[in-house]
């Protein structure tokens, strides 16, 4: 069944609560009745059942919050031990955040009025909630410390790479700012420093097909139609090899492939070119950075036309590469 339009989704029947959103678990509608009913083999027959076997290393404490009310069906309701798992049915819970490395890097807000709060994100600090990364993000920092619980991003940028974040505050023109991005008429200008100069000419624009599997932590060029532009050229001067670059898509990891695959890796690139490794187990499930040597990748500013004023608005970085 398609994903229901963003408009008509309901509101999570459980608020943010210390910045954080609720969790929501749909059982597929592509479930059989009898996956539900308990009638086919090794299928559960209650949303508890269902729960706990698609999240069996949270089993024990799923059952904890189900005997304690703790999930609720999208009214709102508390589910119970014996209620029936339908195809369909939605779920909700707070998760128990993970253990969490502090990102050592403050946010710093460059704007915000009525609608839009705009900021200059570090280094390793991801956009929003995300597998193990739930606290240690820009949004629920922001929702922490301004106490804007409806705050939503309007994009993302990758947790690795640093510079300027839209987020919206009314929930209302959420929408707006957000198609404006998924259309493309955001103009994007990053800077970077590569680890090495590039194989062809510049100024350049490169096109390519880029895709991103589910669970894979590489992105990769393959053949096909292109779904990636970025433009890139060099800038002079200095000892390193300096790039501006304007992505006009947004496809996962885009500007890192593209120059990758040019023979100038971004310095310090853990997945695609001269970096340390992305990250070393410290023994309790926690991952580990060297936060002395960050993506040398930084969303330099953002313009576009406002929908709502008509006014031309641009936001800048104020961070600087270090090798810049």
């Amino acid at each position: 069944m398609p994903r229901r339009p963003r408009s008509q989704r309901r509101r999570p029947p459980l608020p943010v609560r210390d910045g954080v959103g609720p969790s929501r678990v749909r059982v597929p509608h592509g479930i059989s009745e009898g996956a539900c009913d308990g009638s086919a083999a090794d299928t559960p027959a209650t949303i508890a059942g269902y729960l706990t076997a698609r999240f069996p290393a949270d089993a024990l404490r799923i059952a904890e919050k189900i005997a304690a009310g703790e999930v609720v069906d999208a009214d709102g309701a508390p589910i119970t031990a014996r209620t029936p798992c339908t195809p369909g049915a939605e779920v909700f819970y707070y998760r128990d955040p993970p253990r969490e490395e502090p990102v050592p890097f403050a946010l710093q807000i460059l704007h915000r009025d009525a609608r839009l709060l705009v900021v200059d994100k570090p280094h390793f600090l991801a956009s929003m909630p995300r597998g193990r990364h739930i606290t240690e993000t820009a949004l629920v920092r922001l929702r922490r410390s301004t106490g804007i619980g409806a705050l939503a991003p309007a994009h993302r940028l990758d947790r690795l790479t640093a510079g300027v974040l839209v987020f919206t505050v009314d929930p209302g023109a959420r929408r707006a700012y957000q198609e404006l991005f998924a259309a493309g008429a955001v103009r994007k200008t990053y800077e970077a420093v590569c680890s090495a100069p590039p194989s062809l000419a510049l100024p350049t624009v490169l096109r390519s097909r880029i895709v991103k599997e589910r669970g894979v932590h590489r992105a990769y060029e393959t053949p096909g139609t292109p779904n990636a532009e970025t433009a890139v050229e060099r800038v002079p001067g200095g000892a390193h090899v300096r790039m501006r670059v304007r992505p006009a898509t947004g496809k996962t990891h885009q500007i890192r492939v593209h120059l990758a695959s040019i023979g100038a890796p971004i310095m310090w690139d853990p997945l695609y070119g001269a970096g340390p490794a992305p990250g070393t187990g410290a023994g309790d499930g926690s991952v580990q950075h060297d936060f002395s040597r960050p993506l040398q990748l930084l969303a330099r500013s953002l313009d576009f036309t406002d929908p709502y004023t008509g006014a031309r608005r641009r936001f800048v970085s104020e961070r600087a590469l270090e090798r810049w």
